[in-house]
């Protein structure tokens, strides 16, 4: 009598969850498809590991069209995990579980799919030939090395395609219903999402998003967007995303629509209701826009002295990469205001005569004693973002050149930040050897006629991402011990506290090395007029 109740019970529980699921996702087939997001792993509650994946997510099923309304972080208990997903699944057009999958105790997401929907794990032919392929042809159904092969009965296998490379998945994701259960190691869950993201495609819906930086604080335009969102709220979405400490902007506002003329007509409006000379023009991605960007500048019909000097710095590095192939150029980069400008004209270049090439540029970093660690972290950002092959040294100068003329004798020529304003440096032409006792090397200097207002011109114009260093009041970075904030910069704010304003609003710039307390001594021959390294 008792088992034959607790079947019935167990058959209006699917039932009831099968009706509540259908219903759920009829009445979600009118609107926008949602996305609930469940992170499983008490790894991540304990904060052992950073959580990635969900930034992936979010990102990827915004692009599909796909709104994620919810996200969870729960820990490897089974009820927790049966209990979420049959929530998430009635509330949500699709519903994507990261982590749990595994051969361990603790890898219980497929064990919580199937109780959240009654059904029990049975071992998949299909993953079960798979997992013999790859752990043995005799490992028994038991075995923890088959505990992926067992899965939810109505489950069904993705395999899928990437359709950039052609590469087809060897493992499939395993799916149950609505519910599409990952892999948590970030590397393998972006892989695989690549593959089935057909899944969660959506044709008919299009998020249409514009965005707007402002130089505003928030407060200031607060009863403004108050008014902008009173008139649009039912057809505009709008968001204020303030950010206290970035570089070229305070305030970044997204505006989000599914009608693009609606969205159009919004964008306009509130650029006019927002204060004059309060927007932004802010590149999000300078390094991929680098050639149009700077060459848009070379090309353009001004003749003003900053743009005469960006087209002769380019004429100038367009000459080096005819006189020497790639292989031997390298770019002399140490973090400083004038080397990151160098390194982006470089950069645009290089894309504009070899829009194909892949292969990482050179670099040659040679360390000051007592470095910043601002400076060395902006410099490990620059490697990433660039796509630089850099080479550190931690001796001297002179010392330093020696060893990478003996580790790469092939680098010939090496692009130098140099300004006729720097020290030792007014004798120099664009295209000056070292001298005679120096390992040779061509020294390659397209900045010589930049002034301190060109290069924070060039960087803030381009939207350049430059050492944090230079938006605390510090105009030219040596090393710790020789190198203060320029007290030309340096302010009371409305609490009594001192501060200083960022480098780019020094007016005199005869005064750009205020703040240094002394010189460094890694200089090319300063007897004979060379480049100091320091900026």
């Amino acid at each position: 009598m008792f088992l034959a109740h607790s079947s019935v019970s167990n058959s209006f529980r699917r039932l009831g969850l099968i009706v509540r699921h259908l219903t759920s996702n009829r009445s979600m087939s009118g609107g926008e498809p949602t996305a609930g997001i469940i992170i499983v792993g008490d790894e991540i509650l304990k904060g052992h590991t950073q959580d990635t994946n969900t930034f992936f997510l979010c990102k990827q099923l915004y692009s599909l069209g796909v709104k994620v309304q919810r996200i969870s972080v729960i820990g490897d208990e089974l009820p927790s995990i049966a209990k979420e997903i049959a929530e998430f699944s009635s509330k949500y057009t699709h519903v994507i579980t990261a982590g749990g999958i595994g051969p361990t105790h603790d890898d219980v997401t497929f064990a919580g799919a199937a109780q959240a929907f009654g059904e029990n794990l049975i071992p998949h032919p299909v993953l079960v030939d798979l997992s013999r392929k790859y752990f043995g042809e005799n490992e028994p159904l038991n075995s923890p090395k088959l505990k992926m092969a067992h899965v939810p009965a109505s489950a069904e296998l993705h395999f899928g395609k990437n359709k950039k490379t052609g590469e087809k998945s060897t493992y499939p994701i395993v799916s149950l219903r609505n519910v599409f259960m990952f892999p948590g190691i970030p590397t393998l869950l972006e892989k695989a999402f690549v593959f089935v993201e057909d899944h969660f495609k959506q044709s008919k819906v299009m998020f249409n998003l514009r965005e707007i930086y402002l130089s505003a604080d928030e407060i200031s335009v607060a009863s403004i967007l108050n008014n902008f969102n009173a008139k649009y709220q039912d057809r505009v979405q709008l968001g204020s995303y303030p950010e206290w400490f970035h570089s070229f902007y305070r305030v970044k506002l997204t505006l989000e629509s599914q009608d693009e003329e609606v969205l159009h007509e919004a964008h306009s409006e509130l650029i006019n209701m927002l204060p004059s000379g309060s927007v932004v023009n802010f590149e999000k991605d300078p390094v991929s826009k680098a050639a149009d960007k700077v060459y848009g500048i070379v090309e353009s019909i001004e003749t003003d002295g900053y743009t005469e000097n960006v087209r002769q710095s380019m004429k100038i590095i367009e000459e080096c990469l005819e006189r020497y192939p790639l292989e031997e150029i390298c770019v002399g980069f140490n973090g400083g205001k004038d080397c990151t400008a160098l390194l982006h004209l470089f950069h645009a270049a290089v894309k504009r005569k070899y829009p194909e090439h892949k292969e990482k540029l050179q670099a040659l970093y040679i360390q000051v004693r007592d470095s910043f660690p601002e400076v060395e972290d902006f410099i490990h950002h620059c490697i990433k973002r660039y796509n630089l092959n850099a080479y550190e040294m931690k001796l001297g100068m002179k010392a330093s050149l020696a060893q990478l003329k003996t580790d790469h004798p092939q680098i010939k020529a090496i692009l130098m930040g140099t300004r006729k304003s720097d020290p030792y440096s007014t004798k120099l032409s664009a295209f000056t050897m070292t001298d005679s006792d120096w390992p040779q090397f061509m020294r390659v200097n397209p900045l010589l006629h930049w002034s301190y207002h060109d290069i924070w011109t060039f960087l803030r114009q381009l939207s350049v991402p430059y050492c944090k260093l230079y938006d605390r009041g510090y105009t030219s970075l040596g090393s710790m011990s020789n190198t203060t904030p320029n007290p030309l910069l340096e302010y009371v704010d409305h609490f009594g506290k001192t501060r200083y304003r960022p480098a780019h609003q020094l007016e005199d710039e005869e005064l750009e090395r205020h703040g240094r307390n002394g010189d460094s001594d890694k200089k090319w021959n300063k007897d004979k007029s060379s480049q100091s390294t320091d900026k």
